[in-house]
């Protein structure tokens, strides 16, 4: 009888620091262990990406991993926040127990996560991009990384060690980076290779041959957009409006077209007070051609506004239709860097066994509730992309509506490799999944946010659980806040029927399902509050 790749490893010692890859992979059964490529963009929400919403962006390349594997409609992120989603999916395990539970914290590079793993199992891994984890990566052969936030023109990166700067578009030059690594790479041996884009996080800045791409086209403005946050105190605090945005940092209009500047730009720290002055220094970092592309395209917007003399809401919109505009076109260039990473794998024969996943850091708000960024627990930010493909064991075209979580990436990968997921990971291999129309699955999921009042927006602590159909938030720490909502009848989470006496039952429910879900991810009781059932 033929044996699993897992039977065989267990068979010969996983995880013994003696085996060499040929030893590990190359002897059983001609069973080809698959290669990864993890893309991950920052802040790109479901809504612009074409095959979940084709009315606002095009994304035929994003697209593509769907048409010929899975696109996931209920994939959630544990909490809504860069650095602490990168560490969530590295370890497979929750914010309270990776240690990084906001992006104050540094990542504890010594702990378990998956790329070691499949690294110590024989695998060639590689990190590219953003990392926004404060510490040097660990578990990588070979790692080319932002410094920070990264740049969208002219970035400065860490390469294993050095650092350099490069003169380009970010996004391109990932790509260009990429491709590199995986020329270079040992081919003898399966890789897994973790593409981390800076777009289309703020400030938004698109490549210039893509300035002016979505002028025109009808963006319809959100059902929400001027939402009055009756009866949700913790949404109404928050500082994360469209009308917050700098017309500076974050709406490119230089000095002299504007008397002042407009909004608090969702901050209480030192930026708020020098947005004027990030941006002089951001637009003075680019180089003269760039410039003078950029000044053809955004001095007639400037010239625009200022004659405009707007207020109100007809200000809201402006710096709307403004926001998405340079939003959608930044994503122009990661759906074509998309593209690139997929024609690669074509013309070196690798598509039929590499499992190539698409996703984002987590959602993003396009307006909606009238808010640009992410953090809350509402669905906006609380649901990430999810693409994947893999056509030597993925039957392409599948919708799952089945819950995953940003904690079940690395299980998944260690379970196609042949490799055993440690009990320490929290999540779960989406393999069932992906193999079964009707597994035995989760039927909730639970949150944790906790970066307040210390970091941007103003966005209460709070933590809850999400069902197929209800969704059950408590704020708390300077404010104790209970949300209740009805998905199906409110998907915008508009009415909070927490104090509804008609949903008392349902209420005590979820909250016996919510403290069964926090005694099972081991979340520390000192941390919850929980009102009286």
């Amino acid at each position: 009888m033929k044996q699993s790749r897992r039977e065989f490893i267990k068979t010969i010692g996983y995880g013994s620091a003696a085996l060499s890859y040929p030893t590990l992979f190359s002897s059983y059964n001609g069973i080809k262990p698959p290669n990864i490529l993890f893309i991950m963009s920052d802040d790109h929400a479901e809504q612009a990406i074409s095959c979940y919403n084709d009315k606002l962006v095009q994304t035929p390349h994003i697209d593509r991993i769907a048409r010929e594997g899975v696109r996931f409609t209920n994939s959630f992120v544990t909490n809504s926040i860069c650095a602490p989603s990168r560490a969530a999916i590295l370890t497979g395990k929750y914010s309270h127990l990776n240690g990084l539970r906001d992006n104050r914290d540094e990542f504890d590079g010594s702990q378990l996560t998956f790329p070691k793993l499949l690294q110590k199992a024989g695998y060639f891994t590689s990190m590219i991009g953003k990392w926004h984890l404060k510490t040097t990566p660990t578990g990588f052969d070979d790692w080319k990384i932002l410094i920070g936030q990264g740049e969208y023109y002219n970035p400065r990166i860490v390469d294993n060690g050095e650092q350099k700067k490069l003169t380009g578009y970010t996004t391109d030059l990932l790509t260009d980076i990429a491709i590199d690594t995986l020329d270079n790479r040992d081919t003898d041996k399966p890789f897994c290779m973790m593409m981390h884009h800076k777009a289309p996080h703020r400030n938004w800045m698109p490549n210039g041959k893509y300035l002016g791409a979505i002028n025109g086209k009808d963006i319809p403005l959100p059902e929400t957009l001027f939402d009055d946050y009756k009866n949700r105190p913790a949404a109404e605090a928050a500082d994360m409006r469209i009308n917050d945005m700098f017309l500076s940092f974050d709406l490119k209009l230089q000095p002299g077209f504007y008397d002042h500047e407009t909004g608090t730009g969702g901050s209480t720290n030192d930026f708020a007070a020098n947005a004027v002055e990030n941006w002089k220094k951001t637009y003075e970092s680019l180089t003269s051609e760039q410039r003078k592309t950029w000044d053809n395209y955004y001095l007639p917007i400037n010239e625009e506004y200022k004659s405009a003399n707007l207020s109100g809401k007809e200000l809201t919109e402006w710096k709307y239709r403004r926001y998405m505009e340079d939003y959608l076109s930044c994503i122009l260039s990661v759906d074509e860097s998309v593209g690139r990473m997929l024609d690669y794998l074509d013309k070196n024969g690798l598509a039929e066994n590499t499992i190539v996943v698409y996703t984002s850091d987590q959602g993003f708000y396009l307006g909606e509730h009238g808010w640009y960024d992410k953090r809350f627990m509402y669905e906006e930010s609380l649901g990430m992309p999810l693409l994947m493909r893999y056509p030597r064991a993925v039957k392409g075209g599948q919708v799952s509506e089945k819950m995953a979580l940003n904690i079940d990436f690395g299980p998944t990968f260690l379970e196609y490799a042949g490799l055993q997921v440690p009990e320490e990971m929290q999540g779960t291999s989406l393999r069932p999944v992906l193999k079964s129309t009707d597994p035995e699955w989760r039927d909730s999921i639970y949150y944790h946010y906790y970066e307040y009042p210390h970091g941007w927006h103003r966005v209460k602590k709070h933590y809850g659980i999400r069902t197929e159909k209800y969704k059950l938030i408590h704020f708390y720490d300077d404010i104790d806040e209970w949300e209740l909502y009805n998905l199906e009848k409110d998907p915008h989470e508009l009415q909070n029927v927490y104090n509804d006496p008609s949903y008392q039952q349902i209420r005590t429910d979820l909250k016996n399902q919510l403290i069964a879900l926090q005694k099972k991810y081991k979340e520390k009781p000192d941390i919850i509050r929980l009102s009286e059932m």
